[in-house]
């Protein structure tokens, strides 16, 4: 596998990332590249966690644990027990289109769920999904939550 064709997948644990990871997860070993799954901890994680008591303030290495269960539950949800081979999770710190964008560079295509966890439920795309859409540096697959689910033919 080449590094350089990767796919990368953006994850925040909503229904609509873990849609797309399953598909990302399909492409990625229909071309025999490497998934690359991205889950981001964007300032307001950090912004909020330091406005809190304490006592109760999560670290950064608890966000960044906190992060990793929610991706691996996504890979649970999307894969059962079989992880696409060449799969690797990295949890990056910044804006999430941002990052995503960024790690659009070396990738042979950058997937995105519709919306995410955020944002407004009547939106028609997110605001990462549709920064992804517009600034990515190589093809964007905007996934929306049913895709891939229908049966061929329907």
């Amino acid at each position: 596998m080449n590094a350089d064709q990767r796919i990368v997948v953006g994850v925040d644990g909503s229904e609509f990332s873990t849609t797309a990871l399953r598909l990302a997860g399909r492409m990625a070993t229909c071309l025999g590249a490497p998934l690359e799954v991205v889950t981001c901890l964007g300032t307001s994680d950090l912004f909020l966690a330091s406005h809190l008591p304490e006592e109760s303030s999560p670290t950064t290495t608890q966000l960044e644990e906190s992060a990793k269960r929610l991706v691996d539950q996504s890979l649970e949800r999307a894969f059962g027990g079989t992880l696409p081979e060449g799969l690797t999770r990295t949890v990056k710190f910044g804006p999430p289109a941002k990052v995503l964008v960024e790690e659009s560079r070396n990738a042979q295509l950058l997937v995105v769920g519709r919306r995410g966890r955020g944002g407004f439920l009547a939106q028609v795309m997110g605001s990462v999904s549709g920064a992804c859409a517009a600034h990515a540096h190589c093809p964007v697959l905007v996934v929306g939550e049913d895709a891939g689910e229908r049966q061929a033919g329907e």
